[in-house]
């Protein structure tokens, strides 16, 4: 077990929010800030519990988006990535592009955040490590049918670019496996879109491994 005091996750999602308007603040953005300040001193205590699985090395990623929710209508992709429980990789990013669905968003959100995974558990490898097929877990059954088939099948996804379907290749290789998680458990939630309450604090709980 390892306590990491430095790396605050649970505010990564208002910073990568708050990037994205200094060039046009306004008086709201400005409340966040402070708010946020405040909340970072007043949980100085707070850090990220490490824990390894007992057994064989899993590399395990939550992967998730919320659509449209910045004001130029993209989207927001949040990732997490563990060997057990804990974060050893945390992303929370605006989409570079404007998706039509929160499906294609979920889509594009795996498609930038799943070489990440895939170079993890390359490392590992690398070091010697037997490694099976890191596991992405995802909370959109529709993206997931998409995902496993590599291709659009209709015309309201015959948009999608190839590039996007890439991750495809690493499933056929069993080098990912996508399996499905209900909205309330998925960790990365936390890393798409701000969030207050219970619900914030619960995923909290559950990203940085407070028991």
């Amino acid at each position: 077990m390892y306590l990491a005091k430095r790396v605050r996750p649970d505010i990564l999602t208002l910073c990568s929010f708050l990037s994205t308007r200094v060039l046009s603040p306004t008086e709201d953005d400005w409340c966040k800030l402070q708010r946020g300040l405040e909340y970072l001193y007043g949980t100085q205590d707070l850090g990220i519990v490490l824990e390894c699985d007992k057994g064989p090395i899993v590399v395990k990623a939550y992967i998730d988006a919320s659509y449209g929710v910045h004001v130029d209508a993209r989207s927001h992709s949040g990732s997490n990535v563990t060997l057990g429980r804990g974060p050893i990789f945390v992303k929370s990013s605006k989409q570079k592009l404007v998706v039509k669905s929160s499906m294609e968003g979920e889509q594009v959100s795996l498609s930038d955040n799943s070489s990440q995974v895939t170079w993890t558990r390359e490392f590992l490898i690398s070091q010697g490590y037997d490694v099976g097929p890191a596991i992405i877990y995802q909370d959109n059954q529709s993206t997931m049918a998409l995902v496993r088939k590599g291709h659009s099948t209709s015309e309201r996804t015959r948009h999608i670019k190839v590039r996007y379907f890439f991750i495809k290749e690493a499933i056929d290789n069993n080098e990912i496996v996508l399996q499905y998680l209900p909205t309330d458990q998925m960790l990365a939630d936390i890393l798409t879109k701000p969030l207050q309450g219970e619900k914030f604090r619960g995923l909290r709980k559950l990203l940085m491994n407070h028991k």
